[in-house]
């Protein structure tokens, strides 16, 4: 509105006044200040009476108010120069720790979860918070049955910041990290430098669930219909145990459960049949393993041909690879050598899952490095309306391409789509060539053409 074509305002206070004037609702609060100390002054009186607003409110944002200054700041990669935001100390609440639970995750990780008397903090009911790990507990010297202050961390996770020791009655339970896993019975075991105990038994049903679902998540090897709901129930009732069986899965299996009907089994099977041959970077972040994710993955992938180079190599020759440190190492070899998983990466190849074994981003680089899209930079803004932009990052890197989220002098293409943001100016600014959707399709399909 500030800057259209038939309305000019040379201050942004003016155009929210005009917005006012003509029947927009506008926050209460804004307030024009003559310099940085009204405007300290204003943020505290703004954060005395957050509670007024009729709205949830976590801060307050200074804008510089000429609009001919706040062209010539202009903006970073991510944010206007001309404007900033002051983030108020979260709203905290007194509540009660009913109970301490412990969750265990796909790793094997003991989480200890604190189950609170529902509060409302931040316009949402809290009933759990996490407490990390046996340290933090520790740390906090909190108890069963303890008043404790809670807030929101980031203003979206429940956080205990405080025990109110003075309030205990003498009733309340010392908290005990548990020496066997509550979901299978197993051994846990707290590694050295570890601040997680972990449970030992690669078969622990929470432990199988949690890594089917993240295996079938649709960051990894995107097995549309696998759910929360699905794998519960097929794993109860023994017909998965691991990624591999997903792939024996018959029909009839699927028929046995609850709910399910003909046509949804051969859909869910035919996404499952479909996951065999996602990219190589997603098979190697589906198999769950400790410090690897997407990013790490898609290193490795441009690194290795297939997962039995990856099984012969050294722990001390991972770190070779810029980008992959000693805790990485030891985990990746680790992984690969323990004869559970080398029994399942086995079984996974027997049943065609031939995302481990076929990777055409290695192959594609030792052929591409003369192609006009090896080795550049490609940033993407804007609406495309032919392809999704994770799409369109996938084309660029199987071609050898680099796909970032920030334009810098080193950016070589930022693709324009429809109505593109602030990656499209900072770019002009620095003389970055653009290029249209259509431009970028068939830059594309020239250097496939050569393939």
């Amino acid at each position: 509105l500030s800057r259209c074509s038939y309305k000019k305002f040379k201050t942004h206070y003016k155009s929210i006044q005009y917005l006012k004037d003509i029947g927009f609702k506008v926050a209460p609060g804004l307030k024009l200040c003559s310099d940085i100390k009204e405007v300290i002054e204003e943020i505290f009186l703004l954060e005395k009476r957050r509670d007024e607003f009729p709205f949830e409110t976590d801060g307050a944002v200074i804008k510089v108010n000429e609009l001919s200054l706040q062209e010539k700041l202009g903006f970073t990669a991510r944010e206007p120069r001309w404007a900033m935001a002051y983030k108020f100390p979260p709203e905290e609440r007194e509540t009660k720790i009913d109970n301490i639970i412990v969750s265990v995750g796909r790793t094997g990780a003991l989480t200890p979860i604190a189950i609170l008397e529902p509060v409302v903090v931040g316009g949402s009911t809290v009933g759990r918070a996490s407490l990390h790990n046996e340290d933090e507990v520790k740390r906090l010297g909190v108890k069963i049955g303890d008043k404790v202050i809670v807030h929101k961390a980031g203003s979206v996770i429940p956080e205990i910041t405080k025990v109110l020791k003075e309030k205990r009655d003498g009733n309340e339970k010392d908290f005990i990290m548990p020496t066997l896993c509550p979901v299978c019975g197993a051994k846990t075991i707290r590694e050295e430098d570890q601040a997680m105990q972990r449970c030992t038994n690669a078969s622990c049903p929470a432990q199988v669930k949690n890594r089917i679902l993240h295996y079938a998540s649709r960051d990894t090897m995107n097995i549309e219909g696998l759910g929360d709901a699905l794998v519960n129930s097929l794993v109860d009732a023994k017909l998965i145990s691991d990624f591999a069986s997903l792939y024996t899965l018959k029909l009839e299996d699927l028929l046995e459960l609850e709910r399910m009907g003909e046509k949804l089994g051969e859909k869910i099977l035919r996404h499952i049949e479909e996951s065999k041959e996602r990219p190589f970077s997603r098979f190697l972040y589906a198999l769950g393993i400790l410090h690897i994710g997407k990013s790490m993955s898609e290193l490795l992938a441009s690194n290795f041909k297939d997962i039995d180079e990856i099984k012969k190599v050294k722990e001390e020759d991972y770190t070779k690879i810029e980008g992959i440190g000693p805790k990485i190492a030891e985990s990746l070899y680790i992984f690969f050598n323990g004869k559970e998983n080398q029994t399942l990466l086995s079984k996974l190849k027997k049943v065609g899952v031939k995302s481990g074994w076929i990777n055409p981003l290695y192959k594609g680089l030792l052929k591409q490095k003369e192609g006009k899209l090896f080795g550049k930079i490609f940033v993407f803004t804007g609406t495309l309306s032919k392809m999704t932009r994770s799409e369109a990052e996938e084309k660029v890197k199987s071609l050898g391409g680099i796909a970032s989220d920030s334009v810098s002098r080193k950016t070589s293409f930022v693709v324009a789509g429809e109505e593109p943001g602030s990656k499209f100016k900072k770019a002009q600014d620095l003389g970055i060539t653009i290029i249209s959707e259509d431009e970028f399709l068939e830059l594309l399909k020239e250097e496939e053409d050569k393939r």
